[in-house]
């Protein structure tokens, strides 16, 4: 699989002849049902075996190999006409296809009990692990409000995925501390809790439980970590897997209601694996960037890493993008939430021309509306997503948790299983 950028006069036809493929095939990996709205900077899968590779100023021979995770000695033997010792920018290189390693994929689904949650399961079930639905509510009795799952759990059944249930402390729209408190600090509102979540399981034919409890008060610290290595201990007796959703740490000592009470150590010894939700770095109340910039999410691996075992880390990566009106203004107008394709279907409709940022790894571009208003767009694409993915494969984890089903991206599933064998249970 080859990622192209779109330059200049470029078309999906010429993009096929250049590399030996079908323009079909090429809109088909990218979603692209109108083939003559290419926009200039916007990456594109193209289906081939193998990649290629244009040299950048001060790359090696080691460091494209490395950036591929392959060797050098079959970057060699693929390209014989060209000289390593002396690389120049602009000169193209084959890449070979690295061997698949196999990880585990997690997809977060909201479900709305309509027929669009079958929709979007036949979209993601494919390719994932697990769907997780968004989710159960816990109330200060340690009784539940569950979403409306049966469309989705239906959607699932003849799929290799198996579904997970979300566990949160989530009321009136948000993450209460409140309803952590009620619930950690009460004996039997624990145990009320533990059998209605063991119940709902067996029911509803949930294989395994994401425990998704944030903005916790710091001194519930222990008792939330009590809690979980008691509904472990009760859920693997049934059979389940369980897992919990950390806030982003650099450092165990981090400082903040969304992080103190999220005891990376603990968790890494107590549940089965962990999803560690690097993203909103950029997000709709504050002021633009990437949403899942590169250097950030690899200082949260790099710190989990050190208290828990790589197999036991999917690393949460977003479905979506942000729109911000210029200029910012701190409690102003929020972003706008866009999908991938939407984001750069809009940029073609605005004429706006697909920048990218390679330290943060994400495109973006600019426009100005009908008002006269400017706006800045931060997304993902196929690029960025690669990036993601090669921090998987350098620190070995678990797999991939996506934030969230709904919002179509349809190189994203291309891309990943050009990169993965995905785990299934079925």
């Amino acid at each position: 699989m080859h990622i192209e950028v779109v330059r200049p006069g470029d078309s999906v036809w010429a993009i096929a002849r250049r590399y030996g493929v079908t323009p079909a095939s090429i809109m088909e990996a990218n979603g692209i049902d109108n083939p003559q709205r290419l926009v200039i900077g916007q990456a594109l899968l193209v289906p081939t075996v193998g990649s290629f590779h244009t040299v950048r100023p001060g790359e090696s021979l080691w460091s494209i190999a490395r950036l591929y995770g392959v060797s050098e000695q079959d970057i060699r033997e693929l390209n014989p006409q060209i000289n390593f010792a002396q690389l120049q920018p602009g000169m193209v290189i084959r890449i070979p296809s690295p061997p698949r390693t196999t990880i585990e994929v997690n997809s977060y689904l909201q479900p709305t009990g309509s027929e669009q949650d079958a929709a979007r399961v036949k979209e993601a079930a494919p390719h994932s692990t697990y769907i997780s639905m968004f989710s159960y509510r816990v109330t200060r009795e340690g009784d539940l409000i569950a979403p409306r799952v049966d469309q989705a759990l239906a959607a699932m059944k003849d799929t290799r995925a198996v579904p997970m249930m979300v566990l949160t402390n989530f009321e009136e729209g948000t993450f209460s501390g409140d309803i952590g408190a009620a619930v950690l600090r009460n004996e039997s509102v624990r145990s009320n809790l533990i059998r209605n979540v063991l119940n709902v399981m067996k029911d509803k034919g949930y294989y395994a439980l994401n425990i998704d409890f944030e903005h916790l008060y710091p001194e519930d610290r222990e008792r939330y970590n009590d809690f979980l290595r008691e509904i472990t201990r009760q859920a693997h007796l049934e059979g389940h897997l369980v897992s919990t959703a950390l806030a982003p740490k650099t450092s165990a000592a981090q400082a903040g209601q969304w992080y103190e009470a999220h005891d990376y150590a603990a968790h890494g010894r107590i549940v089965d694996f962990v999803i560690i939700m690097t993203y909103e770095w950029g997000w709709s109340g504050g002021p633009p960037m990437a949403v899942a910039p590169i250097p950030q999410v690899r200082r949260v691996l790099e710190y989990a890493l050190t208290v828990i075992p790589p197999q036991k880390i999917m690393m949460g990566a977003p479905l979506y993008g942000y729109d911000w009106t210029l200029p910012y203004v701190k409690g102003g107008k929020f972003a706008r939430t866009l999908g991938i394709d939407e984001a750069v279907a809009q940029a073609a409709r605005v004429n706006a021309a697909i920048q990218y940022d390679y330290t943060s790894q994400a495109p973006h571009y600019s426009y100005f509306d009908r008002d006269g208003k400017e706006h800045v767009v931060w997304f993902e694409d196929a690029r960025s997503m690669q990036a993601k993915f090669n921090l998987i494969k350098e620190y070995g984890l678990r797999g991939i948790s996506y934030w969230v089903l709904g919002k179509p991206f349809t190189a994203n599933w291309v891309l990943l299983e050009s990169n993965f064998k995905i785990k299934s249970y079925r």
